[in-house]
């Protein structure tokens, strides 16, 4: 976010994923905020926001979801108008498992705006597979499956500083164990289940991939010194592809067993290559470490 121009995010995602909570972080944070706004009225209110009075000020936040008629249909005509816009628009994705959403709405008793009379799973199922356009199409996906308000609202407020006062790519890297499921969240996903397992060091077992014992047993192989020139070399060919699509973030997962060593290393490694590069702000978080 640029403080000399307009920010418009558009906020969206899957039904109890946490959309309002998310746009009651951006009031908060000083984003003028519409949580659901009629199709019919999206141009002339983009039209707003894009005039000289700057009325509404210069950050604008925008909730749409699919209780909006036949928004996955008309997306494809609202994301040109938005490619065209001059205002600085973010699309910001918010899902979270089927599993969670599930135990929401059960806790909620409400039913699923998609399915009023019908299931709740069905119509998390109907939803997912309706929005998926969006969701290809977001610049920013929030998974708040294991996240509490206060650490939602922190993912929010950090992303938000690392948009401020430039176009930057954020790479973010996450370690994860395949045990426990894919990152829902991740553009790559790496499979590092190959390269030597401490796991069957005795020694090394107890430790995880930042100790520096497990670190150079698992990148100082000869198989995780030619992975980690191969990945790195494939990532310096994608990053500046994606920066000239304008893209705000890259989630790059990288996966062994259990999430606690190999791809731990890995991932620590790709970060100490890449945090100091120029134009991108680079995050790691190791998702699985601590099972």
């Amino acid at each position: 976010m640029n403080p000399s121009h307009r920010t418009l995010i558009i906020v969206t995602g899957m039904s109890g994923a946490g959309k309002s909570q998310v746009i009651r972080i951006l009031e908060d944070a000083g984003f003028y905020c519409v949580e659901r706004l009629p199709l019919e009225l999206f141009s002339k209110f983009l039209e707003l926001i894009e005039g000289a009075g700057g009325e509404l000020g210069p950050l604008v936040a925008l909730g749409l979801d699919l209780r909006e008629e036949k928004l996955d249909e008309r997306f494809p005509t609202l994301y040109d108008a938005l490619k065209k816009s001059p205002l600085d628009v973010r699309i910001l994705f918010v899902e979270a498992s089927s599993e969670v959403l599930l135990r929401r709405f059960s806790e909620t008793r409400r039913p699923h705006p998609l399915t009023p009379k019908g299931s709740v799973e069905e119509g998390i199922q109907l939803e997912r597979a309706r929005i998926e356009l969006i969701r290809e199409k977001s610049d920013w996906i929030v998974d708040t499956s294991s996240l509490t308000i206060h650490q939602l609202k922190t993912v929010i407020e950090e992303g938000l500083a690392s948009l401020a006062g430039s176009r930057k790519l954020t790479v973010n890297l996450t370690s994860f164990g395949f045990a426990y499921g894919l990152p829902p969240e991740a553009t790559l996903v790496f499979d590092v289940r190959f390269l030597p397992n401490p796991h069957f060091v005795p020694e090394l077992r107890p430790l995880n991939g930042e100790d520096p014992a497990v670190f150079d047993f698992v990148c100082g192989s000869p198989e995780g010194k030619e992975f980690l020139e191969r990945i790195e070399g494939f990532l310096r060919y994608l990053v500046p592809r994606y920066q000239k699509e304008g893209k705000a973030y890259l989630t790059v997962a990288i996966g062994c067993t259990g999430g606690r060593h190999r791809s731990v290393a890995v991932a620590r490694r790709l970060y100490d290559i890449f945090r100091e590069e120029g134009g991108l702000i680079v995050n790691l978080h190791h998702r699985d470490r601590a099972r």
